[in-house]
């Protein structure tokens, strides 16, 4: 396969990685961009968030609409970067949105699941449980109110997270490349399976375009892990890392009016606390497509 991500193509990786490397963003503040309204980019404004999305797979935008609950928001951010294919997951709102805030108690389904509460959400990429045909590739968040205390996120661009491990050994790759290292166990509702086991890699190069993509969880109730020395070794070596203080995880806290445009990269979030008259509210929206513009093929060219 003609790509940098193929662990069998050394010299092309290591033109990709001299690259990804040059001029890579150091702080949380190089990957921000201040925006009028996400709404309808500037050219100049969407220039910027592409340009900084191509290098490190997301921007975070600083739009001045603050509180202002509009849904309309972070669906036209969307088509702004050609992103079409909305994930409607069980638990999203009617236009495919899901509102992530805190369930009250006797609410449904919600209640039950950890982005519905205000409990702190480990490493993951979003959707690394559903079926390969669904795979989520886009990923924003817009933010309409933020906790008083907490509720931070860790960002990590996942194309970082492979080169990081295939630097230090390329046979952490392959081990995670494996076609069945990562199993997700079913999920039932009684006697009925809501949702079928999915078994496949953690990183995956697109057949077509050659771009990389990662699920992972490092949730251990979550995922059932293949049992062999290799991806033991590798599954160790990625999480320790993503424990550490690399200058490459990017720490903040989206704030009214802000949002987080990406290819799904790494991210967790703290827990947090709200008040009566100040509770969390964060739009997510999922997408099967990948970012407009962002490719390997992008760089290849």
């Amino acid at each position: 396969m003609y790509s940098p991500f193929s662990p069998d193509n050394d010299a092309l990786y290591q033109c990709w990685r001299e690259q990804k490397l040059q001029h890579y963003p150091i702080y949380l503040d190089d990957l921000i961009v201040e925006v009028r309204d996400p709404r309808h980019l500037t050219v100049t404004e969407h220039q910027a968030m592409l340009a900084r999305c191509r290098k490190a797979n997301m921007v975070i935008y600083a739009g001045k609409t603050g509180d202002d609950p509009d849904r309309s928001i972070p669906h036209r951010m969307a088509q702004q970067f050609g992103l079409q294919h909305l994930d409607h997951n069980w638990l999203a709102d009617n236009d495919g949105l899901t509102s992530l805030t805190v369930a009250a108690v006797n609410s449904g389904a919600r209640e039950h699941y950890i982005p519905y509460s205000n409990r702190l959400i480990q490493w993951h990429t979003d959707g690394y449980y559903n079926l390969p045909e669904q795979q989520i590739h886009g990923l924003l968040l817009h933010c309409v109110q933020s906790a008083p205390e907490g509720g931070e996120n860790r960002l990590l661009d996942h194309e970082i997270a492979y080169l990081r491990l295939r630097d230090q050994n390329p046979d952490y790759i392959r081990a995670l490349m494996q076609p069945d290292v990562m199993t997700i166990p079913a999920r039932t509702d009684g006697d009925i399976v809501a949702r079928a086991k999915n078994v496949g890699p953690v990183f995956s190069v697109d057949a077509v375009t050659g771009d990389l993509h990662m699920r992972y969880t490092i949730r251990g109730r979550n995922v059932v892990w293949k049992d062999d020395p290799l991806t033991r070794e590798a599954l160790a070596a990625l999480g320790d890392w993503l424990e550490g203080d690399s200058t490459y995880i990017f720490r903040g806290k989206l704030e009214p009016g802000m949002g987080l445009v990406s290819n799904n990269v790494l991210h967790d979030r703290s827990g947090f606390t709200d008040t009566q008259d100040r509770r969390r509210l964060l739009y997510r929206a999922r997408y099967m497509d990948r970012l407009a513009g962002t490719g390997v093929r992008e760089w290849l060219a």
